[in-house]
C-alpha cells in the first residue's frame, strides 16, 4: 500500500470508540477510559446503540449521528459485527480505522472468510487505513495518545516498536514501564489486513522523534514492501528483529496464534540481513540493541581487541567472540613495541592485552590507546573486575578521555556491584556502552559488525542487466518456455542445457540404451567417465545406486551399466527407465563440491542458495542464503560466510580454487532464477570447483506449473526489485 492516511491513525483529532462501554471488564470499557484519561487533547465520541451516555461521555448510536466525521475509529465488538461497522465507517468518510476485535484468520474458516470481507470493504472505500483486527491498537506518547486497552501510557522517547502479537506488547509495555524505556511509537498490527510492517517503517523514516524501530515479527505478508522500506530506513536509522516461530514446533504455534503461515527461518534470517536489519534471538536484547545501534559508533571491521586486568575475563571474553564468528585482532609489531614499553614484563605479549591486576588508571590508557592506534584493530572492549588497589572510576575517566580522541568504538565491561557504579555512569555520559559481563559485551559487539555488514549490503540492488553478460536472455526465454512446459521436472539433459545457455559449464550427459551405445559414448568423450541412470521417476540418483564415478576403461563402462540397471531395478522398480548417461569425469580430488540452488519461498519468493555439496550437502548443512539477482559484492558475501570458504581460497597448501570464476557463474545463475518465475526449485549438485575451472556436473529442475499457465510479470518473483533500463527482456 503506502503512508497515505496514516496520519488520521497516528495523528488524529477526533476519534470515535465502537462498542465503547461502562463495563469494566469489555475491552471497549478500557479504550475509552485510556484514551479519556492519558491526556489526549482531542474529542472522543463513545459509540453505543444501547446507552445515552458511557462512562459520563454523551454517546452516539452509530458513526452516522456523530457531529463530526472523526479521523479515526476503533473497533471493540465482536468479530461477526465488525465488516458492517466496517462499512458504516467507510460510508461516513472515516479514513483511519483500528480493528482491535479478535476472532478472524486465526480462529479458523469462519474467521478467514470474515477478514476476506473486510478486505473487499477496504478496496471499497478510497483511501481508507486499517490497523488489525486482532489487535492491541497504537500509543503515540508524545500525543498523551493510548488507543489501546493496556494498563498504562509509557515514557515518551526515540524507539518505535511494532508487535505483531498483542499479548507480548502488554508483557513489553510493563517491561519498559520498569526499564524506564519511552517509545516514538507503540503499534501492535494483528493480522496486518490492510497496514502492515513496510507501510509502518517507510512512515516512521519521515518521523524525526523515531531513530530505531524494533520489531516482533511472526510472518510477513507484502515481502517487496517490506524489503523496500527497511533498506531504506536502515540506511540511516536501525532496525533490531525479533522473529517467533524459528522452528518447526514454534512456527506450528505461529499458525495456530495468527493465522499466518510462518517461512523457513533461514529465509527470513536472509532477508533480514539484505534489508540492513540486526536481528536479535533472546527478546531481552532488543532494546539494549537498538539504544546501542542508535547511539554507538561502527567499527571499521570485525577485528577485536581486548584490555583486561584479570586473564580469566579476558579468555571468557575471546571464548564468546570465537563462538559468535567473531575475529581477535593481530597485533602489529610496533603495538607490541608500545605495549612492552607500558606494562611490567610479564603481561600477557598478546591479545587479550592483561595489563595486570595493579593496573592504574594511567597504565591503563596507555594500553587501550596503544592498541586503538593500530590500524588492524577496529574496535576494543575494555575489561575491568574490582580487586584491592584498582581505581574504577579513574579508570572510567581515562578511557572516556580516550573515546574523544579516536573514532574507533570502544565497549567496557565493568564487572561488579556498587564500587564500579559511578564509573559506569562516567561511561554513560560519554556514550561508551557498558556492560556487566564479558559476554553482553561481545555479543553488543557482534550487533555493532552484524549492522555495519548489512548497511554494506544494502548498497548492492544488481542492475537488471550486469555488465559483461554476453547471452540473448529473451531469446533464452523463448527457447526453453516449451521445455518447461514438457515435464513437472526437467531431465537432466534439458537442465544443464539451460544453465549453459546462460553460460555456466556443464558435463552434457549423452544418452545411451545399451552397454555398445555406453562403450561408443565414453570413448568418444575420453576416459574416464560417470554413468548415471536417466529416469523422469528419480531425483536421487545415488539413493538408489544409480550413479558409478571414475569409469576408467570399456570393461569398466560395460560392469558400471548392469550394475546400475540391476541396482535401480531392486530399490526403484516401479521407475521408468529411459537409459543410462554417459559423460565426461570431472576430476575433484584437487577441487571442492559445492551445491548452488534456488526455490521460491511463499513469503520471499526466489532464493538462491550456494554451499557445501556432494553428498554431504545435507549432513553438513553448510549453506548461505540470498535474495537474486546477485553482483559480485553479494555473492562473495555468501561465500566468505561459508565454512568451506578457507578450502576455496588455499588452505594448508591446497591450492587456491578458480574463486573469479565461481563468483561469475553464481552471478550468471541468479540471473537465471530471476529470468523464470516458472521455475520453483532448480539445483546444481555437485558444482565442482578446481584451480582451473567451475563445472555443474548434476542438475534439475522442478517446475512450477501455475506459474507457467499464468505467465506472471517479469520479476514479480522477487523480494528486491532491480534497476531496470529502457527495454525490457521479457516483452
Amino acid at each position: 500500500m503506502s503512508i497515505r492516511n496514516l496520519d488520521k491513525i497516528f495523528k488524529p483529532q477526533r476519534i470515535a470508540v465502537i462498542g465503547a462501554s461502562s463495563n469494566p471488564g469489555s475491552v471497549g470499557y478500557t479504550v475509552l477510559k485510556n484514551l479519556i484519561g492519558s491526556g489526549f487533547a482531542g474529542v472522543v465520541y463513545p459509540v453505543n446503540p444501547r446507552r445515552e451516555a458511557v462512562q459520563g461521555i454523551h454517546a452516539y448510536p452509530d458513526v452516522k449521528s456523530l457531529p463530526r466525521t472523526p479521523d479515526l475509529a476503533i473497533i471493540c465488538t465482536p468479530a461477526p459485527t465488525v465488516p458492517d461497522l466496517l462499512e458504516q465507517c467507510g460510508e461516513a468518510g472515516i479514513l483511519g480505522v483500528i480493528i482491535i476485535s479478535a476472532g478472524f484468520k486465526e480462529a479458523g474458516e469462519e474467521g478467514r472468510k470474515l477478514e476476506a470481507r473486510l478486505k473487499e470493504i477496504i478496496q471499497k472505500f478510497e483511501g481508507m487505513r486499517v490497523i488489525g483486527p486482532n489487535c492491541l491498537g497504537v500509543i503515540v506518547p508524545s500525543l498523551r495518545l493510548n488507543a489501546t486497552f493496556a494498563a498504562a501510557m509509557p515514557p515518551d522517547g526515540h524507539v518505535a516498536f511494532i508487535s505483531q502479537s498483542g499479548a507480548l506488547c502488554t508483557s513489553i509495555l510493563d517491561w519498559a514501564r520498569e526499564e524506564g524505556i519511552g517509545f516514538s511509537y507503540f503499534i501492535s498490527i494483528g493480522n496486518t489486513v490492510d497496514v502492515n510492517f513496510g507501510d509502518l517503517i517507510e512512515y516512521l523514516s519521515e518521523d524525526e522523534r523515531t531513530r530505531s524501530i524494533i520489531l516482533y515479527v511472526e510472518s510477513i505478508v507484502d515481502a517487496r514492501r517490506f524489503m523496500s522500506a527497511a533498506r531504506a530506513f536502515s540506511r540511516t536509522k536501525p532496525i533490531v528483529v525479533y522473529k517467533a516461530g524459528r522452528f518447526a514446533e514454534s512456527a506450528r504455534a505461529v499458525s495456530s496464534h495468527t493465522g499466518a503461515m510462518a517461512g523457513e527461518d533461514a529465509v527470513y534470517d536472509a532477508a533480514f540481513r539484505r534489508a540492513g536489519a540486526v536481528r536479535v534471538y533472546d527478546i531481552g536484547e532488543i532494546f539494549d540493541t537498538a539504544e546501542l545501534l542508535a547511539q554507538a559508533r561502527l567499527p571499521a571491521g570485525p577485528r577485536l581487541a581486548i584490555v583486561t586486568n584479570a586473564g580469566g575475563p579476558g579468555v571468557a571474553a575471546t571464548d564468546a567472540l570465537i563462538a559468535r564468528h567473531g575475529q581477535l585482532a593481530e597485533l602489529s609489531p610496533e603495538t607490541f613495541e608500545k605495549l612492552n614499553k607500558i606494562l611490567p614484563p610479564f603481561w600477557s605479549q598478546g591479545n587479550p592485552v592483561d595489563v595486570l591486576g595493579d593496573a592504574s588508571p594511567e597504565r591503563y590508557a596507555q594500553a587501550v590507546e596503544a592498541v586503538l592506534a593500530d590500524p588492524g584493530v577496529d574496535a576494543v572492549l575494555v575489561i575491568l573486575t574490582p580487586q584491592a588497589m584498582t581505581d574504577s572510576t579513574g579508570i572510567a575517566r581515562a578511557v572516556a578521555e580516550l573515546a574523544k580522541k579516536y573514532p574507533k568504538p570502544i565497549l567496557a565491561a565493568w564487572m561488579g556491584g556498587s564500587i564500579v557504579q559511578e564509573g559506569i555512569c562516567i561511561f554513560n555520559q560519554a556514550g561508551i556502552p557498558t556492560y556487566p559481563t564479558p559476554d553482553r559485551a561481545i555479543g553488543a559487539f557482534m550487533h555493532l559488525v552484524e549492522y555495519r555488514r548489512n548497511l554494506e549490503l544494502l548498497s548492492q540492488t544488481p542492475k537488471e542487466i550486469p555488465l559483461e553478460f554476453p547471452v540473448d536472455r529473451r531469446k533464452i526465454r523463448e527457447d526453453f518456455l516449451p521445455v518447461l512446459s514438457k515435464e513437472k521436472i526437467l531431465g537432466e539433459r534439458d537442465s544443464k542445457a539451460l544453465l549453459s545457455a546462460y553460460g555456466i559449464p556443464v558435463t552434457m550427459p549423452e544418452l545411451a540404451r545399451n552397454e555398445d551405445e555406453a562403450v561408443e559414448l565414453a570413448g568418444k568423450l575420453g576416459l574416464p567417465v560417470v554413468l548415471k541412470i536417466q529416469s523422469p521417476d528419480i531425483t536421487h540418483k545415488t539413493d538408489v545406486g544409480g550413479v558409478v564415478v571414475g569409469i576408467t576403461s570399456e570393461e569398466g563402462v560395460r560392469q558400471a551399466f548392469r550394475q546400475i540397471l540391476a541396482s535401480v531395478g531392486e530399490k526403484a522398480p516401479t521407475a521408468r527407465i529411459e537409459g543410462i548417461t554417459v559423460q565426461r569425469m570431472v576430476p575433484t580430488a584437487r577441487g571442492v563440491e559445492m551445491i548452488l540452488g534456488a526455490k521460491k519461498d511463499p513469503t520471499f519468493g526466489a532464493v538462491l542458495m550456494v554451499g557445501a555439496g556432494g553428498i554431504t550437502t545435507e549432513v553438513l548443512r553448510d549453506m548461505a542464503l540470498g535474495l537474486p539477482p546477485l553482483d559480485e559484492h553479494l555473492a562473495m558475501h555468501l561465500l566468505e560466510s561459508l565454512k568451506i570458504w578457507p578450502l576455496l581460497r588455499g588452505f594448508r597448501g591446497r591450492p587456491r580454487m578458480n574463486v573469479e570464476k565461481l563468483l561469475e557463474v553464481i552471478m550468471r545463475f541468479s540471473y537465471l532464477v530471476a529470468d523464470f518465475p516458472e521455475i520453483q526449485e532448480i539445483d546444481v549438485n555437485p558444482l565442482v570447483v578446481t584451480p582451473e575451472e567451475v563445472v555443474a556436473v548434476d542438475a534439475r529442475v522442478v517446475v512450477d506449473e501455475e506459474a507457467l499457465r499464468n505467465l506472471p510479470q517479469p520479476y514479480s518473483h522477487l523480494a528486491i526489485q532491480p534497476f531496470c533500463g529502457t527495454n525490457d527482456h521479457r516483452q
